[in-house]
């Protein structure tokens, strides 16, 4: 999937969440960060460090940050990040945070299927 910053701002909830977002994605506000064929996942050092992840079959995002606003501004920068430098995400087997959570969002949409 190629994604451009365009795309990943136009999910932000509002201006401000698009600009801290925007801000976000540079590697450099990365811990660790990572791609694979479903997912892109990384750990954003804020007050906390925040473990954030996409599911790339709808952009859903998953943050653990306290926000209110979905998609958060550190989803907002995993996306930008991943439009804007690819070669920071590097592809690689999810971590658990991530593969439990695409677990479950896969359990959900199959029993809404049924």
């Amino acid at each position: 999937m190629t994604l451009t910053v365009e795309q990943a701002l136009a999910l932000a909830p509002d201006g401000s969440s698009a600009a801290a977002g925007r801000k976000l994605g540079s590697a450099k506000q990365w811990r660790t960060s990572g791609r694979s064929d479903d997912a892109l996942w990384g750990e954003c050092q804020g007050s906390a460090l925040y473990q954030v992840r996409v599911d790339l079959g709808d952009l859903a995002t998953k943050c653990s940050c306290p926000s209110h606003k979905f998609p958060c501004k550190h989803a907002l920068g995993l996306l930008v990040l991943a439009a804007t430098d690819p070669a920071a995400l590097p592809n690689g087997e999810p971590p658990e945070w991530v593969r439990d959570w695409l677990q479950r969002r896969a359990a959900t949409k199959g029993e809404q299927a049924s």
